[in-house]
């Protein structure tokens, strides 16, 4: 087995949803959650999966329209993916490619601050943003891929899969091995992304899920949980359908595929932990 893959676990966003509670899509207490971002130490360059809020998103937080205030927002520079890579010691501009599970605005908005990277989606992601219907308003938020990022939207599976799930073969040139796996349901076109990391598989699965629960044998869902993912779902049944096919993964591939969600803080925390393991996460957090 090839050397273990450095693999950073950043916290890009902290949210503190009590503007979702009247509605009944939080708990009383919801606490905070996190954009859980991933920062990879390629051989030929650094890759960041989601970027979390941005420099422009704390600059002008009115960019981030009425959903900032239902989903608390806490907008600290500090906690941009720029800043948490430069903290790291390394160079923002060696980020040659994002990947961007899909494009609501608590994971794209750093997207400004690479403007040099090549940013990969799911191809439908694209469509449904730069459309913007009515009923997507508030998640996509146009002014922070205002810059006119260098787009690479991807259709097309290998044909070969992974695990059970079509995979897109990625970013060979930078000498890891990386699968954007569609996973639409929250979004039209969101997708999460399988990163070999030399000592097992790391499935970033975005907003696939919200809460480990959701993945559980057999699966629980709170009442608010539930009322979420039928307000703010592209596709609610396809949402439930590949969270139950990612609960099959865990369960059934627990010895070498790790899965993760963007917005579980304990998670975040117990990558960052880590000094051995599937990752070799780094502790970078708040």
């Amino acid at each position: 087995m090839s050397t273990p893959l450095r693999i950073h676990h950043l916290d890009c966003g902290t949210m503190c949803p009590h503007g979702l509670v009247p509605l009944g899509l939080a708990p009383p207490d919801p606490g905070h959650l996190v954009a859980h971002c991933l920062l990879v130490e390629a051989p030929a360059g650094l890759v960041l999966v989601d970027t979390g809020y941005g420099t422009g998103d704390v600059a002008d937080p009115r960019r981030l329209g009425p959903a900032r205030h239902l989903l608390g927002a806490r907008l600290d520079p500090r906690q941009t993916a720029v800043a948490r890579v430069r903290a790291l010691g390394l160079d923002p501009a060696d980020v040659r490619h994002v990947l961007v599970t899909h494009l609501d605005l608590d994971h794209a908005g750093g997207l400004g601050d690479f403007p040099n990277a090549t940013v990969h989606l799911h191809a439908p992601e694209l469509v449904a943003a730069r459309a913007r219907r009515r009923d997507a308003r508030l998640r996509y938020r146009p002014a922070q891929w205002a810059h006119g990022p260098r787009w690479a939207p991807h259709a097309t599976p290998d044909g070969d899969r992974w695990r059970g799930f079509e995979r897109v073969s990625l970013v060979a040139d930078v000498g890891v091995q990386i699968a954007l796996v569609p996973l639409p349901g929250h979004s039209a076109g969101h997708a999460g992304y399988a990163i070999d990391t030399g000592a097992g598989w790391l499935l970033h699965a975005g907003d696939a899920f919200l809460h480990p629960d959701e993945i559980a044998t057999p699966p629980v869902r709170s009442r608010s949980l539930r009322a979420y993912h039928r307000l703010n779902s592209a596709d609610h049944g396809l949402l439930l359908e590949n969270a139950a096919r990612l609960g099959e993964l865990a369960r059934d591939h627990a010895d070498d595929v790790d899965v993760l969600c963007s917005h579980d803080a304990v998670a975040l925390r117990r990558h960052q932990a880590l000094r051995d393991g599937p990752s070799r996460a780094l502790a970078n957090g708040a």
